[in-house]
């Protein structure tokens, strides 16, 4: 139709495949109740349709997928790459990368964490019985404001700072396709990754974000020449317990450095594909989640308790060391505020009672033999 606006084939889709029939059209242009319906409904579908194909990850597909389903794991793994294809022929790159991006940033971080929030403000009782230190942990306690307090205006300058970065991963993206004429940043294909290379990637992009996390955590924003020390010092280390949005709540320049520049150089330098950046994304999210959250309940808490404790110390030390994300690079130095990793390992077992419960099985064991050999 000569004047008509153009319709993305997405929205076209709604109309086939979404709307009721009554609705619909034998023709490709939508009805008047059509084009409402799809205005309503495209924010929705555009973020949906990388989420479907990037939650199905094929390192998920080996482990999950059998397990839920009836298909063997080739047939699953080509129903993967069906839709994984598609995903990546009809949308444009761009789109997928910072969409998929967007929705890890919101599945694994900032949704869990408001969740979090939610639960210290509406059931503080509770929340204060599984937190590290009690009620003064949690983000409502008068010392942080109160409920009505500081802990709210965290939140928002956090979620703010990981918009910030996604905006930042977009514009280099940008940057390197539209400017440079150049290839993207991150592999996006329509081939996938082995299991193995995500493992290699992941291994190594973790590596490199420990060791650049430390040394601009410490020479950028704790060093007394830096202009960002008082930045950072003014605005995280004014916090008087950690809670999730905590992790990224920071001054936009301290946020670039602390955060941004160490979680995405790793996959810009080793060019991660797309899925394997997710997925790293998602394991930074989660340790950012739970290490921040102040529980002294996590899950795997012998090793994320450990992380948690090493950023409380970090946060009450007045950043004098535990400047690494796992304290490998802090050890390495001797920064570290305890001797060892080791030791955060054995002080969470022993909050755990993993030490009393082997004693215990271990006397147990022990008087056995005795009492048969005086029979």
């Amino acid at each position: 139709m000569i004047g008509a606006p153009p319709y993305p084939p997405l929205l076209v889709r709604f109309v086939t495949n979404r709307l009721p029939l009554p609705y619909q059209r034998t023709s490709a242009q939508p009805s008047l109740l059509g084009r409402l319906w799809l205005t309503i409904r495209y924010p929705y579908d555009v973020i949906r349709n990388p989420l479907d194909a990037l939650l199905s990850v094929p390192a998920l597909s080996f482990l999950l997928i059998p397990t839920f389903s009836s298909y063997s794991t080739s047939l699953n793994l080509l129903f993967f790459y069906v839709t994984w294809s598609t995903l990546i022929l009809s949308n444009s790159p761009l789109k997928v990368e910072i969409l998929g991006t967007l929705g890890i940033r919101v599945l694994f971080y900032i949704a869990p964490a408001l969740g979090f929030l939610v639960f210290d403000a509406a059931i503080p009782n509770l929340a204060a019985k599984v937190k590290e230190h009690g009620d003064k942990a949690l983000p409502t306690n008068e010392e942080q404001g109160g409920a009505k307090g500081r802990c709210w205006q965290v939140a928002l300058v956090s979620t703010g700072n990981v918009l910030l970065g996604v905006a930042m991963q977009m514009s280099v993206e940008l940057l390197f396709t539209k400017i440079l004429h150049v290839r993207s940043a991150l592999k996006i294909s329509t081939s996938l990754p082995m299991p193995w290379g995500i493992a290699i990637d992941l291994i190594r992009g973790l590596f490199l974000r420990e060791i650049l996390s430390y040394i601009l955590h410490r020479y950028v924003l704790h060093h007394p020449d830096s202009p960002l020390t008082d930045y950072h010092v003014r605005w995280q280390h004014t916090i008087a317990a950690p809670y999730s949005f905590v992790a990224n709540y920071d001054h936009p320049l301290a946020y670039a450095v602390r955060v941004f520049l160490p979680t995405y150089l790793p996959a810009l330098l080793f060019r991660f594909h797309l899925l394997t950046y997710h997925i790293y994304l998602a394991i930074v999210s989660l340790e950012e989640t739970f290490a921040y959250s102040g529980y002294n309940v996590l899950p795997s808490g012998l090793i994320l308790g450990g992380i948690a404790r090493r950023q409380e110390r970090h946060l009450f030390g007045e950043g004098r060391g535990n400047y690494s994300c796992l304290g490998v690079c802090d050890f390495v130095a001797g920064t570290s505020l305890r001797e060892n990793v080791s030791d955060d390992v054995r002080e969470e077992a022993e909050n755990h009672n993993v030490q009393e419960k082997v004693k215990g099985r271990a006397k147990k064991a022990g008087r056995k033999p005795a009492s048969r050999s005086r029979s």
